[in-house]
C-alpha cells in the first residue's frame, strides 16, 4: 500500500467542466486479472462476495487489479470538521444518531463497528447537487428497463457555516422525478432524511402523476422495498446501506488490505452507453477497475426479537473516505444472498468521492440491480444553485403541476 499524500489536489489538466472526468490514472494498465482459475492466489485479499461471484460465473467475470492509487481527497474545511468532530462527537443511546459533529464523518479514530457506519452514513459528497441518471433491475439474460430519474440533493449536515442547532435533525433533502419509461414518468419523491431516525423517523413523499396527489409514504425504510427494484434492492441499500442502525449488533471484525472497486473513471466515461455496461448475470467486468486498499470490516447481526430479510451484514470501508465498497447479506439460514458494489470515483472539482456505479447481486436467481447509468448524460452539477426551500411538500406540489 502507498501512503497517503493528499489524494487529487487539483483536478487534472485535461478536466473539461462541460465534459466527463477524465481519467487521472489512464495510463495505468492491470497488475494482473483474477478469474476462477486463479482465485485462490488471491484468497487472502478477496471478499467472500466477490469469490461467489467468481464461483457462479467462472467464464466471464473478472477482476482487473491495478496499482493502488489513495485518489481520496476532500476540502480543507472538511478536514478541519474532522479533526472538531474528533474531539465533540457522541453516539446516542444504541447508535441510533450522532450529536456534537458537522458536515463530515463523526469518528476518524473509530473504536466500535458502529462509528465506522455513521462515517459512512455522514460522509462528505458536496453541499449540494444534480444530475439525471438511470437505474435498472436486469434478468438473468442480461434484458433490462432503465428508469431514468432527475435527483436533486441538499445536504444540510454539510453546509459549511452550519451551527448544530441550524442542522434540526437533518443530513439531506433529497428530491427525485422520473423521466422515463413513459408509464412511471412524472412520479415524484421527496424525501426528508433525519439524523437520529428513532427520534425522527425519515419523511417521505411520493407523487403518482395518474393521481396527481402527493402522498405520505409509509414505512420507507430498514427492508421495505425501493421503489421500482422489483424486489433487487432494500429501502437501506440505497447509498449501500443508509438509515438508523439500530436493528443490527454491530462489531468491528478487523482493518485489512483487500481488493475492492476503486477509481471508477473507465465505468464513469461518456464514451461508454448502457449497453456497454449492462450484461447478463453481471456488469461488463471490462470496465471496471480494483484496486489493493485498507478497509475497515464490520458485521451487523440481526438483534433477536426484530425482523428484517437479511439476517446477517457483512460490509468493507474504505479507509481514506469511509465509502462503503462492498457490502455482503445473508439470509436466515447463514446463506450468502446478495453482494453489492460501490464503484467510486474522486468528483476532483469539489473534492468529494461518491459512487459513479452501484451494484447489487442476488447469486439466488442470477439477477442483479444496477443504479448509476449516467454516462449518456450531463456530468453532475454540484453547484445548481438549491436551497433548503426548494425542498417543502409545497415547492414539490408546485413542481407537479408545472
Amino acid at each position: 500500500m502507498p501512503s497517503w499524500d493528499g489524494g487529487i489536489k487539483q483536478p487534472p489538466a485535461n478536466y473539461n467542466p462541460d465534459k466527463w472526468h477524465a481519467d487521472p490514472f489512464d495510463a495505468d494498465v492491470p497488475r494482473f486479472i483474477i478469474n476462477t482459475g486463479n482465485a485462490q492466489d488471491y484468497s487472502d485479499k478477496l471478499t467472500e462476495g466477490h469469490k461467489a461471484l467468481l464461483q457462479k460465473y467462472p467464464s466471464d467475470y473478472i477482476l482487473k487489479v491495478y496499482p493502488s492509487r489513495r485518489s481520496a481527497s476532500y476540502p480543507d474545511h472538511v478536514y478541519a470538521a474532522l479533526k472538531q468532530n474528533a474531539a465533540k462527537a457522541e453516539l446516542m443511546p444504541r447508535g441510533t444518531g450522532v450529536k456534537g459533529s458537522l458536515i463530515t464523518s463523526p469518528f476518524p479514530i473509530p473504536n466500535q463497528g458502529v462509528e465506522i457506519i455513521w462515517n459512512h452514513i455522514l460522509r462528505y459528497r458536496g453541499e449540494e447537487a444534480a444530475f439525471r441518471s438511470s437505474f435498472a433491475a436486469t434478468l438473468p439474460d442480461g434484458s433490462y428497463t432503465p428508469v431514468t430519474t432527475d435527483y436533486e440533493y441538499f445536504f444540510v449536515y454539510a453546509q459549511q457555516h452550519n451551527r448544530p442547532e441550524d442542522i434540526d435533525n437533518k443530513i439531506f433533502y433529497l428530491k427525485t422525478e422520473v423521466v422515463a419509461p413513459a408509464k412511471l414518468a412524472g412520479t415524484m419523491n421527496l424525501v426528508h432524511e433525519t439524523l437520529d431516525q428513532i427520534r425522527s423517523p425519515r419523511q417521505s413523499w411520493r407523487y403518482q402523476a395518474g393521481e396527481r396527489r402527493l402522498r405520505r409514504s409509509p414505512n420507507l425504510a430498514y427492508d421495505a422495498e425501493a421503489p421500482n427494484s422489483e424486489g433487487l434492492r432494500t429501502t437501506d441499500q440505497i447509498d449501500m446501506y443508509n438509515g438508523a442502525p439500530d436493528q443490527y449488533e454491530w462489531t468491528l471484525i478487523a482493518k485489512k488490505i483487500m481488493y475492492v472497486p476503486y477509481n471508477a473513471y473507465q465505468l464513469h466515461s461518456s464514451n461508454l452507453r448502457m449497453n456497454d455496461i449492462v450484461r447478463p448475470g453481471h456488469i461488463n467486468q471490462e470496465h471496471a477497475r480494483y484496486e489493493a486498499h485498507r478497509v475497515w470490516v464490520v458485521e451487523g447481526v440481526l438483534r433477536e426479537g426484530l425482523g428484517h430479510i437479511y439476517h446477517k451484514r457483512r460490509m468493507y470501508f474504505d479507509e481514506d473516505s469511509w465509502q462503503l465498497l462492498v457490502a455482503e447479506d445473508y439470509d436466515d439460514k447463514g446463506e450468502l444472498w446478495r453482494v453489492s458494489e460501490a464503484h467510486l470515483v474522486n468528483y476532483y472539482e469539489v473534492k468529494a468521492p461518491w459512487t459513479t456505479l452501484e451494484v447489487i447481486y442476488d447469486l439466488k436467481s442470477g439477477r442483479y440491480f444496477v443504479d448509476g447509468l449516467d454516462n449518456e448524460e450531463r456530468p453532475r452539477d454540484f453547484a445548481p444553485g438549491l436551497r433548503d426551500s426548494d425542498f417543502s411538500t409545497s415547492a414539490v406540489r408546485r413542481a407537479a403541476r408545472r
